[in-house]
């Protein structure tokens, strides 16, 4: 390999910079600094760079290496901010190599994916020529958070397909589940703890719901759902009610997390609220609500029949020695994103564990297997 295509010093410098998201930690350093080392990276090898900054303090990073022409192009998108690192065990800003491992945060969420990408780039473009195809390479912010980040590269750069590098284990992952937040309000009236005669008590009220709620996931649990990622999911995820010991409660306020599967959207998810609640409201005295609609994001599923996906599940299967496993996550990914615009893709990333946890891992031979995949794939993409 390489020496300039080596990822495992790439992704030692990665862990080291501080990239905490802000929307998850206030005072989190973001990505300013991580992004600013990527660009000098990747434009000391001949990449044009481009800096995405909406939300000053927030940038994401777009480098290409432009074909000669003719070609298909290939994006490769990852994520530069992590979780913070508050209770981390030990330093983890600090990489440190044990047993074929690297430890620190960000190492398998998901600097060693950066790193596999950025190594992968530079050596399908150098290596045997130039190809005819575009590179791109979104280095974005936010994606743990709300990706605001890969949402504004999408205004300004499109390709023929996409892989997203985010950690799955050396295993190819062809669909994921999306979500959907609401916030109901059960409403009920203020009085003194004395008087029932005046007040209404928002917080029994909910409870009816609350049993709907669970009554709702057991039929969704039975309903067999999506052939890779099963059924569709619904937790209560907050509440919040009252005032005092001895009132009545005049709102009791429940955030909603409903997990979907390809099929289900935000609307139809809406409407299964919207029956349970009504028909509280037609059951049971004095129930009344308000229902609100906040974040909600696809649920995504990849043609294994496209291009990108025959390719690299090829090159995989080349590098790995066998077919590889095909998963299906149930969190969700910036490939919703992707697909959304119109882009093919699908995931492939490192192996290791401890993603938002207290230790953090990479398998550094999976970075560089995910490294040689990619490289293998651009290249045959491209060409």
């Amino acid at each position: 390999m390489a020496p300039t295509a080596d990822p495992l010093p790439l992704l030692e410098q990665l862990i080291a910079i501080d990239s905490v998201n802000p929307d998850l930690s206030p005072g989190g350093a973001g990505e300013s600094a991580v992004a600013g080392f990527c660009a000098r990276w990747l434009g000391e090898r001949g990449f044009e760079r481009h800096k995405l900054e909406r939300r000053p303090g927030r940038p994401s990073l777009v480098a290409v290496a432009r074909g000669t022409g003719g070609g298909r192009s290939l994006m490769l998108n990852g994520h530069l901010d992590t979780v913070a690192y508050g209770t981390y065990d030990g330093d983890a800003l600090t990489p440190r190599i044990h047993d074929g491992k690297i430890y620190g945060r960000g190492a398998f969420d998901m600097k060693g994916g950066i790193a596999a990408m950025m190594a992968a780039a530079v050596r399908a473009t150098t290596v045997g020529g130039p190809l005819r195809g575009d590179v791109i390479l979104a280095c974005v912010a936010d994606e743990e958070h709300a990706s605001f980040g890969t949402e504004e590269v999408l205004e300004r750069f499109t390709a023929d397909a996409a892989v997203v590098t985010e950690p799955s284990l050396l295993e190819v992952t062809l669909a994921h589940k999306g979500f959907a937040w609401f916030e109901v309000e059960v409403l009920g009236r203020a009085a003194h703890g004395s008087r029932p005669d005046l007040g209404v008590d928002a917080i029994a009220k909910a409870g009816h719901f609350l049993v709907a709620l669970e009554e709702l996931g057991r039929r969704l649990a039975a309903s067999g759902g999506h052939r890779l990622l099963g059924p569709g999911i619904v937790h209560a995820s907050l509440i919040e009610g009252g005032e005092g010991a001895s009132t009545y409660p005049a709102r009791c306020r429940i955030t909603i997390e409903r997990r979907t599967v390809p099929g289900e959207t935000a609307l139809t998810v809406r409407a299964e609220l919207i029956e349970i609640l009504d028909r509280l409201a037609s059951t049971v005295p004095e129930f009344a609500y308000r229902l609100r609609e906040g974040l909600h994001r696809e649920p995504f599923e990849a043609d294994p029949d496209s291009a990108i996906a025959r390719i690299l599940l090829r090159q995989a299967e080349r590098a790995l020695g066998h077919p590889p496993v095909i998963r299906a996550e149930p969190f969700w990914t910036d490939c919703a994103l992707l697909a959304r615009a119109g882009i093919p893709c699908l995931l492939f990333g490192v192996d290791g564990g401890g993603a938002h946890a207290d230790t953090e891992w990479a398998d550094i031979a999976s970075v560089h297997r995910v490294t040689d995949v990619l490289a293998a794939t651009i290249t045959e993409f491209c060409a």
